[in-house]
């Protein structure tokens, strides 16, 4: 009889590993197929394409470093367009640094009173947009060319409630500044960009918050998490960013991915990025990537 239930046990065991194994594959295969098939498009429309967006695969890698001062824990990465500097919020402890464009140390701010800071975004006037992953809030500080610390703000934060999040939930922020509206990612299992209005408030305003998503813009995204985003205001596309994927992709305002650059290897690219973990582009274009635990990298276009 032991034998038996043991046996049964045992055969049970075999068959969800089977199928396990069957639903990997399959996942696997489905991911490769949707990237193959952009791989093709990409080369196919090129010349429609190239004109109408970025053209990530023009950009290639014009400088790779080491924060100043910082072991781990890089998480994020803003562009200020009114100082004309890069701002990176760490995790552990929560610190915000502001960094020139060739990724020299100017600030270092503690973050007082957050936990687990995953997420910064520069929305104009001095204020900034901090999301905290665990706990799924959005709050806003205020960064004086003075200032040496940052605590919230009286304004009441969001709390995205995205459900059980643990450890994948919000990793990345992007501002429309035309149309104020805000991009949110959920990191994975599932992966989401959700898109928030009404939040922050307009001054002397009421507003209703309204947080929507595009199933049909996250269903062609071909990659296996989100760790960052941005949004290009000329053109209205988003970059969304891919640790897992090692893949950074163009997104336009209908949700189609029109082209790519892989952070694994070529364009200037001796080896893959480690663990990227934020994106950003200034008012010139070129583009930044961070990468835990402490690397900095820039990518410039070539035409």
């Amino acid at each position: 009889m032991v034998k038996r239930l043991f046996g049964r046990g045992r055969w049970r065991l075999v068959v969800l590993a089977a199928l396990l194994i069957v639903v990997a594959v399959f996942w696997y295969e489905f991911r490769m197929t949707s990237r193959l098939r952009f791989a093709y498009r990409q080369w196919r429309h090129e010349k429609l394409w190239r004109k109408r967006s970025l053209w990530l695969p023009q950009y290639r890698l014009a400088l790779v470093k080491e924060v100043d001062g910082v072991a781990d824990n890089l998480s994020g990465l803003t562009w200020n367009y009114d100082s004309g500097t890069l701002f990176v919020p760490l995790n552990s402890p929560p610190t915000v640094l502001e960094l020139s464009r060739n990724g020299d140390v100017l600030r270092r701010l503690p973050l007082v009173g957050f936990h687990d800071t995953e997420a910064l975004e520069y929305i104009g006037d001095s204020r900034f947009l901090v999301a905290e992953e665990r706990m799924q809030k959005l709050s806003i500080i205020h960064i004086a060319d003075d200032s040496r610390e940052f605590r919230a703000e009286d304004e009441e934060p969001l709390t995205l409630g995205l459900g059980p999040a643990g450890n994948w939930g919000v990793e990345g922020l992007a501002w429309d500044r035309h149309n104020r509206v805000l991009y949110a990612a959920k990191e994975r299992f599932p992966k989401h960009i959700y898109v928030v209005s009404g939040f922050p408030q307009t001054p002397n305003t009421v507003q209703d918050i309204v947080i929507a998503q595009d199933e049909n813009r996250d269903d062609r995204l071909f990659v296996s998490d989100i760790s960052g985003l941005d949004y290009n205001h000329r053109l209205g596309h988003l970059l969304v960013l891919s640790d897992a994927s090692k893949l950074l992709i163009e997104v336009d305002g209908t949700g189609r991915p029109v082209s790519a650059l892989s952070l694994v290897y070529g364009n200037g690219l001796d080896g893959p990025v480690p663990q990227a973990e934020g994106v950003a582009m200034d008012d010139e274009e070129t583009l930044y990537i961070v990468s835990e635990p402490n690397l900095f990298y820039v990518f410039t276009n070539t035409q």
